[in-house]
């Protein structure tokens, strides 16, 4: 009775939609009639439709495009009874204790997550299909018990029925969401419905919060209150060591060309070997303050109404979570062949893929110096041979201001050890004396082809210290590191990992206009574009049909790395100046009747040009 309640109260805040546009229709027509009386009708029609009828159209395409809409099949790897039966015997018996219908399917998902999805008839008053997905991250570190309690929660969710209920919430969300995107910033008629959505939203979030508490509670009376507790602990651990994963392992890699040939072991490898870190995570709760926008409630106060409730006599099973698949080292693979579109990245086995990431930032960091030495001395190119020979030629001081603006110029020669060193790294590297070691319980080291470290650092100090060249070349010959094998590596525009982040419709660069795209990469400007007023639908439809990486090699592209120094002089229209490596000044001109790709674009840009500097 009460989910009926609840799915007629999501179905009434629907229709509301519809009224507010309705009685805006119905405004805007009495306004115009009353305009009529004191301007022209020709004049009064003309001034309201402008602002209403777009309002009213906007609301018919949204909610055309909601109808249509359907939730997709999950990203992962469908599995079935034959291929997890232990896992599927687990959800089978959760489901009977649950009191509910088990799913149809149970997929594993790439992430530190669980969920359950239906395909309900009827705006939701009617069952369908269901879907279980459970994140394989999750195997890693949980014991049964603890995946129980997760499984138990999301059942609790289809005994319920709190599925059915997504549909009609789902399908408001959209209408809404699609009619604002269609409405101008600037449309009166678009700040009512904000105000509308706000209190949709309100409404339904705070059902989405009731609905965890409830499943929580199925959670701990099937699968104990310990479990349940300890269940929704650990997802909040292995959440931060699953984005630490991504972004101090992987993500670097990525963007350079490089790809792991086993995603989720590397992740099972690294847990396994930090386990005193996450222990010291899993010691501490943080206090969260909830907020009526939040659709889950704070994870202290759900784990304290688990611990409030009564207990049961189940006997929790402590045996690692990953028994419930047959192996999960091969499903984790069987996963990455579903879910990772590596393209034309290399895939390296993990030691590999740490060395060559590593030894492309050490190429990047390098070509900086290099390039801001070259700057300065006006030579087209310079490697570390010919920073060395500037140093023994008095000039330590010119080439190293650049790097220290601030310094004094008898603090800044003993500086620029530090960037020497980066360049004394590369040296190494191309020699082949030295290299990164992987680790998954600290940082990669760089050491010898024997194990042990290489005092590069003490090398830079030496030679920027008076006399010491001498010395350093005959270190540098002892360790059979060949400094002319420290050079910029050819120009090639980075596009791995490219994506679109923001478009300029007709702007103007050294005088000619293009249709600006702006990729995580780089700018890329596409000649010939059109009239301005065609502008968002021309860019929509080229990055909707074109991937990024290959906008870049199509059109001229002008890679961040290019850009020495961006000046912004004005943001709106947008006024820029980039200035390239080699002296080349690229000046950006918007005008006024330019469009963004979408709303924000502009600002994007700008904070993008920002950080150039």
């Amino acid at each position: 009775m009460v989910n009926t309640m609840r799915a007629g109260l999501s179905l009434a805040m629907l229709a509301g939609f519809f009224a507010v546009a309705a009685a805006q229709l119905a405004a805007a027509v009495a306004l115009a009639f009353w305009l009529s009386t004191v301007i022209a009708g020709a004049i009064a029609v003309k001034l309201v439709w402008s602002c209403f009828a777009g309002a009213v159209l906007a609301v018919g395409r949204g909610t055309w495009k909601a109808i249509r809409s359907r939730p997709e099949a999950p990203a992962g790897l469908l599995l079935t009874p034959g291929n997890a039966p232990v896992l599927w015997a687990t959800v089978r018996e959760l489901a009977a204790e649950a009191g509910t219908r088990a799913p149809d399917e149970i997929w594993l998902i790439p992430e530190v997550n669980a969920a359950v999805q239906e395909e309900s008839r009827l705006l939701g008053l009617v069952g369908g299909r269901r879907r279980l997905c459970l994140g394989l991250p999750l195997l890693h570190t949980m014991t049964v018990a603890q995946v129980r309690a997760v499984l138990a929660h999301e059942l609790g969710h289809y005994s319920g029925k709190h599925t059915r209920l997504s549909a009609p919430a789902y399908r408001g969300r959209l209408v809404i969401a699609h009619t604002l995107r269609q409405i101008g910033p600037y449309n009166p008629a678009g700040w009512i419905f904000k105000g509308y959505a706000r209190l949709y939203l309100l409404a339904d979030n705070a059902v989405s919060r009731r609905q965890e508490f409830e499943a929580d509670r199925v959670s701990a009376g099937v699968a104990g209150v310990d479990a349940a507790a300890s269940a929704l602990h650990e997802i909040r651990v292995l959440d931060a060591a699953w984005s630490f994963f991504l972004d101090r392992y992987v993500e670097l890699g990525w963007e350079s060309g490089f790809a792991p040939d086993d995603l989720f072991a590397g992740f099972g490898a690294l847990v396994a070997a930090r386990r005193g870190e996450l222990d010291e995570l899993r010691g501490s709760t943080p206090e969260e303050r909830g907020s009526r926008w939040d659709t889950h409630p704070p994870l202290n106060e759900r784990i304290s109404a688990i611990r409030a409730l009564p207990r049961t006599s189940t006997r929790p099973d402590e045996r690692p979570a990953a028994v419930l698949v047959p192996d999960l080292t091969e499903a984790g693979r069987a996963l990455q062949g579903e879910v990772v579109a590596t393209g034309e990245r290399t895939v390296l086995p993990w030691p590999q893929f740490t060395a060559a990431t590593l030894g492309a930032m050490v190429q990047r960091e390098a070509d900086a110096v290099f390039r801001t030495v070259a700057r300065t001395t006006g030579r087209p190119e310079v490697g570390l041979a010919d920073v060395l020979d500037l140093i023994a030629s008095g000039r330590l001081t010119e080439i190293a201001q650049p790097f220290f603006p601030t310094a004094t110029r008898r603090e800044v020669g003993a500086l620029f050890a530090g960037p020497l060193e980066t360049v004394l790294r590369l040296a190494a590297l191309r020699s082949g004396v030295a290299g990164w070691r992987h680790s998954w319980s600290g940082s990669a080291e760089f050491v010898g082809m024997d194990g042990t470290p290489v005092a590069l650092e003490e090398i830079a100090r030496t030679a920027v210290s008076p006399g010491g060249l001498d010395k350093v070349w005959a270190e540098l010959d002892r360790l059979g590191i060949d400094a002319q094998r420290a050079a910029p590596a050819e120009r090639a525009p980075t596009t791995f990992g490219s994506q679109v982040i923001g478009g300029l419709a007709n702007v103007k660069v050294q005088g000619t206009e293009y249709d600006l795209v702006v990729l995580s990469t780089g700018l890329v400007l596409v000649a010939g574009p059109g009239t301005s007023d065609q502008g968002r639908q021309r860019m929509r439809e080229l990055v909707g049909s074109t991937p990024a990486a290959k906008l870049a090699e199509w059109y001229r592209f002008v890679p961040y790395e290019e850009i020495t120094s961006a000046r912004v002089s004005k943001e709106i229209p947008l006024r820029a100046e980039l200035t390239l490596h080699g002296g080349a000044v690229v000046p950006l001109e918007e005008k006024w009747t330019s469009e963004e790709l979408d709303k924000g674009s502009r600002d994007r840009l700008v904070r993008v040009l920002g950080e150039i500097g």
